[in-house]
């Protein structure tokens, strides 16, 4: 009797893809592949395969300490980097099966869109971009995590279409698939509204302070702005080749955006953000001073990149608490006993 041939799960999704996505979608199998060449996992395609590599990654464990907007808050409840990592996943994979795209690819990249994040937010980003004579954006320092700095100096290996994603999210990206389009859409969608629930939770905004026009259009709660811009997008992006918002929506998000920049993000927590700056500063300046006291993995790049570039590589890695735990190590005197003092 002939054998019957298994076809793989792998091969599967690659049959179901086929069948359902979008003729604009991007398919697992038409990947431009890796870095590096590696053989292929018989139950997962590609993109699946990334995703996992992210979420497993320690760069992706530690975004649970890293601030969105508020530092270090003694109430549960405010967005960390992590969290909004994945309310950016959630809408993205929401409006992606709606405009039958790649929910896989949209996961990927909008789970590693911000592992190259630093400590304290944007704060944080901009004292290193203020610093480094090489520069420092989240979006490439993220890209260079997942190339370089994960698994001790091999990075991840991901797809061409996960790190083009990853390094484009930002509003003057240029995407080259429409998940990753998709991403950076989702991107703004998620930290315009939660940050306005955190900034009303902080006491910084009332409900009554948000700008009326968005208010109309979009809706007062979260839930329902969310709801109405998932809902634009599908009325105006099904079966079309971009990803497309009616203009009094797009409109109003901008406007949204722009609020929030003048009233929370560069107004808020200007003390906290003043001592942001310095620690990191300081902690900048001693490294760049003793190289050397960085951890061996970083060290691996030292010849190749220099020090400026290691010394982001290592304080942008780190959480807020581990920042300032350090801080003290390296410049608070510590109590002694005079039992110890050496006469």
């Amino acid at each position: 009797m002939e054998k019957k041939q298994i076809v793989s799960p792998r091969q599967r999704a690659f049959e179901t893809e086929r069948a359902t996505l979008s003729p604009y979608a991007c398919h697992a199998e038409d990947s431009a592949g890796r870095l590096r060449e590696e053989p292929l996992c018989q139950f997962r395609t590609c993109f699946q395969r990334d995703r996992d590599r992210i979420i497993y990654s320690n760069s992706f464990k530690r975004l649970k300490g890293k601030t969105q907007v508020f530092f270090a808050p003694d109430e549960d409840h405010f967005i960390t980097r992590l969290t909004h990592t994945l309310d950016v996943s959630q809408i993205a994979r929401s409006i992606a099966r709606t405009l039958h795209l790649n929910e896989d690819l949209c996961e990927a990249i909008a789970l590693g869109h911000d592992l190259g994040h630093t400590p304290f937010g944007h704060v944080g980003e901009r004292v290193l971009n203020s610093l480094s004579s090489c520069g420092f954006l989240h979006n490439q320092q993220s890209l260079r995590v997942v190339d370089v700095l994960e698994e001790d100096g091999k990075g991840l290996n991901l797809t061409q279409e996960v790190r083009d994603g990853i390094l484009n999210h930002k509003i003057s990206g240029t995407p080259k698939t429409l998940e990753a389009k998709l991403v950076s859409v989702a991107d703004r969608i998620a930290y315009i509204n939660h940050d306005i629930e955190d900034a009303i939770r902080a006491g910084v905004l009332k409900d009554a302070d948000l700008p009326s026009g968005p208010v109309k259009i979009l809706g007062g709660r979260t839930r329902e702005r969310i709801n109405t811009v998932v809902a634009d997008i599908y009325e105006n992006s099904y079966g079309k080749a971009d990803i497309y918002m009616s203009a009094p929506v797009e409109q109003a998000i901008a406007e949204l955006r722009s609020f929030m920049f003048e009233r929370v993000y560069e107004l808020s927590n200007k003390s906290m953000q003043e001592r942001a700056m310095r620690l990191l500063s300081k902690l900048y300046e001693y490294y760049v001073a003793h190289v050397d006291e960085l951890p061996a993995r970083y060290l691996l790049n030292l010849e190749k990149d220099g020090k400026e570039r290691v010394v982001c590589d290592y304080l942008s890695g780190m959480t807020d608490k581990y920042a300032i735990n350090l801080l003290e190590r390296l410049f608070i005197p510590t109590t002694f006993s005079l039992g110890e003092v050496t006469r």
